[in-house]
């Protein structure tokens, strides 16, 4: 926990002192390459058409652009709107229907990869809408032969929804404009993820390509890329527009599958990660704190759970013969508050000076998530021992208007 205290710090701190600007970003102009475009879908009907007139509106040479839409075994309008748009734009998009195979949004992507045309793919999520500028954001880092993945940063639209919305927004601000850009910064270990980001085929083949039974595809790939001895980056300027939950139960299936995944990569890559020739110290190093982010909240429960033990125990008086103990106990009470602090410079960083209001509130946030998180470590340490198929649950929409 202190670790990870003084880790949160180091990040402030760097975002603090630096701009973070992308040098990928200069790149205005080139030979852009052959570029395939992923939309995942399951159930997509209120969002998947801006997500595709998002696309179709791009700053990219449209000989050289590819986008497929990725039905996978929807029950609603989904496969209706998508083929409208085919017809509509014949020869700018493509329809991929599954209907059958392995569930979840890795397995379905695994096997749409099928269809892609050049070494350089875009993925994004059905509900998010990216800027023109987006894809030539994405792509520019690849002229660089050591990277094999790229990751943009994303942005809650339905903000100003309700107290939830906030909380998330904040959230994302933290995660995006401090945690990811400084270790961007610091020569650590940028996360891709799986929602808008690329990757270089050619790379994901060489460390064995897509995984199909993990929940975080992202984060594996992540892993195996930097194991492999490829570059992952983050560009901070590369904005894209997401919906975030309205509703708490929704939040609480979310942060389960994340911490899930993220636990289940943990498991099956640690030892791969300590052992890699291609990997320096200080990315060893935080990779695996990486990979252990979603410990805390268990850690943290367990202080709570022994203090509370040693109260009704009537053994807090050893506080008194063992300082260091004391202190222990209630930093395992308490936590960690430099996260809050990551959270109140991104606001700052962001120009949203009034939401730091909203700070002492995100605690709020934080507990609800203590038990889902810790309930998904239960789960993956238990499926160890047994075969259980994969379980993916979609996060909700709220769009209220399909697009045409």
């Amino acid at each position: 926990m202190l670790l990870y205290g003084i880790r949160q710090a180091l990040f402030s701190l760097n975002r603090l002192y630096s701009h973070g600007d992308c040098i990928y970003n200069r790149i205005t102009c080139g030979d852009w390459p052959k570029l395939t475009v992923f939309i995942a879908a399951h159930n997509e009907e209120r969002v998947i058409a801006d997500c595709m007139t998002a696309l179709l509106a791009a700053d990219y040479p449209a000989e050289q652009l590819k986008i497929v839409a990725v039905n996978d075994r929807s029950s609603d309008g989904t496969a209706k709107i998508i083929d409208e748009h085919v017809n509509r734009y014949a020869g700018r998009i493509q329809a991929f229907h599954r209907s059958s195979g392995k569930a979840g949004k890795a397995a379905a992507l695994k096997d749409a990869m099928q269809t892609a045309e050049g070494d350089i793919v875009i993925i994004f999520d059905a509900d998010y809408t990216p800027d023109p500028s987006l894809l030539k954001q994405l792509v520019a880092p690849f002229f660089d032969p050591e990277v094999g993945a790229v990751m943009g940063h994303v942005v809650p639209k339905n903000v100003s929804t309700n107290l939830l919305t906030r909380m998330l927004d904040l959230e994302r601000s933290a995660g995006y404009q401090v945690d990811q850009q400084a270790r961007m910064n610091m020569g650590l270990v940028p996360q891709y993820g799986g929602t808008v980001g690329g990757v270089r085929l050619s790379a994901v083949e060489a460390v064995g390509g897509w995984a199909d039974d993990v929940l975080a595809e992202d984060t594996d790939i992540t892993f195996r890329l930097l194991i492999g001895g490829w570059k992952t980056v983050y560009n901070n300027q590369a904005h894209c527009y997401e919906e975030v939950p309205e509703e708490w139960s929704v939040r609480m299936r979310q942060v389960h599958r994340w911490a899930k995944g993220h636990n289940q990569v943990l498991l099956s890559q640690w030892m791969a990660l300590l052992t890699s020739r291609y990997v320096s110290l200080r990315e060893r190093i935080d990779g695996l704190m990486l990979m252990q982010v979603f410990l805390i909240q268990p850690l943290l429960l367990l202080g709570w759970g022994l203090v509370v033990a040693m109260y009704y125990l009537n053994s807090l008086t050893l506080m008194t013969l063992f300082l260091p103990l004391g202190v222990l106990l209630f930093y395992g009470a308490l936590g960690s508050f430099s996260a809050f602090f990551q959270t109140a410079l991104a606001v700052l960083l962001d120009g949203h000076r009034k939401r730091i209001r909203l700070l002492p509130i995100q605690v709020l946030c934080f507990c609800s998530s203590l038990f889902s998180v810790s309930s998904a470590l239960v789960e993956v340490v238990f499926e160890r021992f047994r075969q259980r198929e994969l379980v993916w649950h979609k996060t909700a929409r709220y769009r209220k208007q399909v697009s045409s």
